[in-house]
């Protein structure tokens, strides 16, 4: 697999860069490893100084930062400086509140007096996706520097400059040598790096496929993982929601980052007396949202990550449709130069048809009516997948029922299914395990040392 930028408002080749060899390998993670035996010992006041560091420059950078973002996946600019402000504050969050989460935990002991000290492990290799770029690697960065980790870095292959730029913020704060490093390393070559005895654990987030893999390297050479893989979140819409902020957040939740997000509302589960007028507000929306260059911040729907995700979403759509289901708005690439889907909305979807079990990564809204509470806690919980999800009701104890009954990892009530560093994040089922952000994450890749002290 090549690793270059491709920009898909134009599907033009940018810039290419050269896959690192064995050699170059060797020398990076033996680099890492020394760096570790002094990096474990730094106090976590002076880490968190870098760390303090890299948030400063990131937003001091914010307008130069997500332009490369945009450039090389397509994001729409004003979500890429989000983006940027998201990374910064998870570097910031654990910069400022990690002694508290790695203090010494005390347990109950009749005999004597024992406690949990928690420990770095060594090299967590960190294997990323293209669609948040910088926040996903700030995820499991943030957390592990300040416990005492160090990171190696295997990005996605089609956002090398954002790659880089991560590893160039961390050099310019005056981290050490060899505690945060990027590789340029084919896919084809994680799994050999894998058996490598010095990367202690991993952490992959992106498909099943790729984290089956992992998780199977992991398993065999007993290593710990954390898998963030996909999602087809349910969005469901009880007759008492107030539809006007209904309509607020499917626009966000399903549409933002043009509907390529694990967590995004892939599948919306509406009571039917609101389903009408539900389909009819968002087909307006959708058919006045304003095609182009992501740069243009008047633009309202950018392209897609690549032509080869266009056309895989269009096969999926096709499908679908082409088994019975109701295509309402979109469907189709648009005629224009670039990796542009149309934003869509399909209904009448049954369990025979690949929009019902398949992830779709883009801008589709699939829907379904149901009748009733029961029908759409059985709906939402008929899926392989279990990473997030959303419950909108005008009783809030009622939707803290139904949520409480979904299969599911995260629900976000009133709300589209979102992410902030105080708040755990991570799935069930097939959307993987581990947790990501908040004070667990600290301690996910810790020995957690128990030291016990008899009473005499």
């Amino acid at each position: 697999m090549s690793i270059q930028t491709t920009n898909p408002y134009t599907n033009k080749v940018v810039k290419s860069f050269h896959p690192i060899n064995d050699d170059e390998l060797e020398q990076k993670i033996t680099a890492a490893q020394k760096a570790f035996e002094t990096w474990r010992t730094t106090p976590i006041a002076e880490r968190a100084k870098y760390l303090h560091k890299v948030s400063e420059l990131m937003l001091e950078r914010k307008h130069v930062l997500a332009k490369i973002i945009t450039l090389e996946m397509g994001k729409l600019i004003a979500q890429s400086e989000a983006e940027i402000e998201m990374c910064a504050s998870i570097y910031a969050y654990y910069a400022k509140n990690s002694s508290e989460f790695l203090k010494d935990k005390e347990v109950k002991d009749d005999g004597g007096k024992a406690f949990i000290r928690y420990t770095p492990k060594g090299i967590i290799l960190g294997v990323e996706p293209w669609n948040y770029p910088f926040n996903q690697v700030g995820r499991l960065t943030a957390p592990n520097l300040m416990a005492g980790n160090v990171i190696v870095i295997k990005h996605a292959s089609n956002v090398p400059q954002c790659a880089q730029m991560i590893e160039d913020l961390f050099h310019e704060a005056g981290l050490p040598k060899g505690v945060y490093t990027n590789l340029f390393l084919e896919s084809n070559r994680i799994a050999k790096l894998t058996e490598d005895s010095r990367i202690v654990a991993m952490s992959l987030t992106g498909s099943e496929k790729a984290g089956a893999s992992l998780a199977e390297n992991a398993g065999k050479n007993l290593k710990k993982s954390v898998l963030e893989l996909g999602g087809s979140d349910a969005f469901i819409v009880l007759e008492d929601a107030d539809m006007d902020l209904v309509m607020k957040e499917i626009m966000i939740g399903r549409f933002g980052n043009m509907g390529q997000a694990c967590t995004s509302s892939k599948r919306i589960i509406i009571h039917e007396t609101l389903a009408d007028e539900f389909i009819e507000k968002l087909s307006n929306e959708l058919l006045h949202l304003k095609a182009g260059d992501p740069m243009d911040k008047e633009t309202s729907a950018g392209p897609m990550v690549s032509q080869e995700a266009a056309e895989h979403l269009l096969e999926q759509v096709t499908d679908t449709v082409n088994a019975g289901a109701k295509l309402i708005v979109g469907g189709k690439l648009m005629k224009r130069e670039g990796a542009f889907f149309e934003p869509t909305i399909i209904t009448n979807i049954t369990s025979k048809m690949r929009a019902y079990h398949e992830e779709l990564f883009g801008p589709v809204a699939a829907i379904y009516r149901v009748k009733n509470q029961e029908e759409a806690i059985k709906l939402a919980n008929d899926s392989s997948f279990g990473l997030g999800g959303s419950v909108f009701s005008g009783d809030i104890e009622r939707a803290i029922e139904v949520a409480s009954k979904i299969d599911t990892g995260m629900v976000f009530i009133n709300e589209h299914t979102a992410s902030k560093p105080d708040l755990p994040f991570g799935g069930t089922k097939r959307s993987g395990y581990g947790t990501e952000l908040s004070p667990s994450a600290a301690t996910e890749f810790m020995n957690e040392k128990l030291i016990r002290i008899k009473n005499r």
